[in-house]
């Protein structure tokens, strides 16, 4: 008769581990957003708009869903600028045509800004194997968009599997996230004032551009906020408001911890140092508008 024994459990992360692995597997996720590669992709299939192309490349995992499902979804969009172009999107090309567009645009936009011995390097199929190890922990109750990406087939290229596995960390973090700015009585034009209060967040300027919103409402969310206590005359977060902003991303945290204690203390740092090698590159590369980040 022989003993078995079993591997003990990777030793648990720091709740704050998962959110900086999160924030660099984001980055290089994000970027896909401003790619040049992706808008010529849509373009190739009649979708043009910039807003067009954003709710296409992001929603096509939905399916050919119409415009309540997208601004319920992303949460911060204002439907009119939503339903200005959902569903006429699936009239113009399939959600399947896009999905296969968007992965070509992203193939290109990885190379361009990692450089194909990046690529195709040993690091990054490291770290596409963590990251869709940590992916296996996510949980689809209650996350549309992680749960729509997730029945996606895993691309066979390592950079496109970690680009793959970085999209479900994010949309499974940031289903959670809506939730919890559900919760905390925010709606979504309130939670990007705040975030940009933070100064972390997106500019007023991109925020009119590309979520719909515009100054007037931007100012009325802001006196709302006041009203609660959560901003300053100023438009600054008042220590209520830091507090609630803490609270916010504390709660998320929680809410998101499974796929990084699934990928333990060792394999989060590990995927977290990797990760800041490639978003650095992309950021150095110019992946994103210089102005994209700031209070004013």
């Amino acid at each position: 008769m022989t003993s078995s024994t079993t591997s003990p459990a990777p030793a648990a992360p720091h709740p704050r581990a998962g959110r900086r692995c999160h924030n660099v597997l984001n980055a290089l996720h994000s970027s896909h957003y401003f790619s040049p590669d992706v808008t010529r992709e849509l373009a190739g299939l009649g979708i043009t708009h910039p807003s067009a192309v954003n709710f296409a490349v992001r929603a096509a995992a939905l399916g050919a869903v119409g415009p309540g499902v997208v601004t319920a979804a992303f949460y911060n969009y204002k439907h009119e600028l939503v339903a200005a172009h959902v569903p006429h999107i699936w009239r113009i090309a399939s959600p399947e045509d896009v999905l296969a567009a968007r992965l070509r645009g992203v193939d290109a936009t990885l190379r361009r800004l990692l450089g194909d011995d990046a690529v195709a390097s040993p690091e990054m199929a490291e770290a596409a194997g963590l990251a869709l190890h940590a992916a296996e922990a996510c949980t689809r109750t209650a996350r549309p968009l992680y749960s729509a990406h997730a029945d996606l087939p895993v691309p066979q290229e390592p950079h496109l599997a970690y680009w793959h596995a970085a999209t479900l960390l994010r949309e499974h973090r940031g289903d959670g996230h809506v939730s919890v700015l559900l919760g905390a009585g925010l709606d979504g034009l309130e939670a990007l004032v705040t975030h940009t209060a933070t100064g972390k967040g997106t500019r007023p300027k991109w925020v009119f551009s590309t979520r719909g919103w515009d100054k007037d409402e931007w100012r009325a969310a802001e006196e709302r906020l006041r009203t609660r206590g959560v901003l300053d005359a100023e438009g600054e977060l008042t220590e209520a408001g830091v507090a609630l902003r803490k609270e916010i991303e504390a709660e998320t945290d929680r809410l998101d911890r499974a796929p990084y204690e699934h990928l333990g203390t060792a394999g989060v740092e590990r995927l977290t140092e990797l990760g800041t090698v490639f978003t650095g590159a992309a950021l150095q590369a110019g992946a994103f508008p210089a102005d994209l980040i700031g209070k004013r």
